[in-house]
């Protein structure tokens, strides 16, 4: 569905059916879904021009897609290594034959963020990440597919416990914050595909943020961190755009 809202075409037809389901009740999600894509591409150029990260954990990847992570941080430092991380074997099959010509510096494997140190102890994954040194983790627009009995913010904190000082967290989840409506609505839809999704309010996901500190401008909506157009009127603009999703950066001392 996330593939088809950014207009790939590596989805199949329930997948399609599904997300014109939820374009009906929210229009918006396509939009949501670019725009989503985008903060990941801010935030791993922050990571990589200004945090010195040189290694990511992308878990829950959205692959296949454009602008993924290792070719957004390799426009810097091909020298970069990203390990995505995924349950699902059809996302894993596509994600492997995408990235066959990049074997020095990704590899993906197999892993469910309910068992997050199955994630880190992965021998493929610890090939390529040393986890002596600082590790962003990518938690982008996957945690709400959590339930409230998966008890989200204490996985992200044994994910948090086992990597090093200086590492950062990158996350965006929905909420009903704004446009509550559309957000049940569109949820609904997901309830009746493979993983429902879990709204939050934004005191619930500043909670997964417990143990980081949050860099500026903190917990906002996705146009609002660190936007590459500082035009007055553009941010303005942007304020009157629905959006369903809180992201933000948090930086492990």
């Amino acid at each position: 569905m996330y593939n088809y809202f950014l207009g790939g075409k590596d989805n199949f037809a329930a997948d399609r059916e599904a997300a014109e389901r939820v374009m009906q009740v929210a229009p918006e999600a396509p939009a949501l879904a670019r725009r989503n894509r985008a903060f990941l591409r801010r935030a791993v150029r922050h990571l990589v021009a200004e945090a010195g990260i040189r290694q990511f954990v992308d878990i829950g990847t959205g692959l296949p897609t454009e602008g993924s992570v290792h070719e957004v941080a390799h426009e810097m430092d091909p020298a970069v290594r990203v390990a995505y991380v995924d349950n699902d074997p059809v996302v894993l099959a596509h994600s492997r034959a995408l990235l066959s010509g990049t074997a020095a510096a990704t590899v993906t494997v197999q892993g469910d963020l309910r068992r997050p140190e199955e994630i880190l102890a992965d021998p493929e994954l610890r090939s390529l990440i040393d986890l002596a040194e600082p590790v962003a983790i990518l938690l982008v627009a996957v945690v709400h597919f959590l339930s409230g009995d998966d008890k989200p913010a204490e996985l992200v904190a044994r994910l948090r416990e086992s990597v090093a000082p200086g590492s950062h967290l990158v996350l965006t989840h929905v909420t009903d914050e704004e446009r509550a409506g559309a957000a049940r609505d569109g949820a609904a839809v997901y309830r009746q595909a493979s993983s429902g999704i879990t709204l939050r309010s934004r005191e619930q996901i500043h909670e997964l943020f417990d143990g980081f500190q949050l860099i500026e401008p903190g917990l906002v909506p996705l146009d609002d961190w660190r936007p590459d157009d500082e035009n007055p009127l553009a941010r303005q603009a942007r304020r009157h755009l629905p959006t369903w999703f809180l992201c933000g950066v948090g930086h492990a001392p």
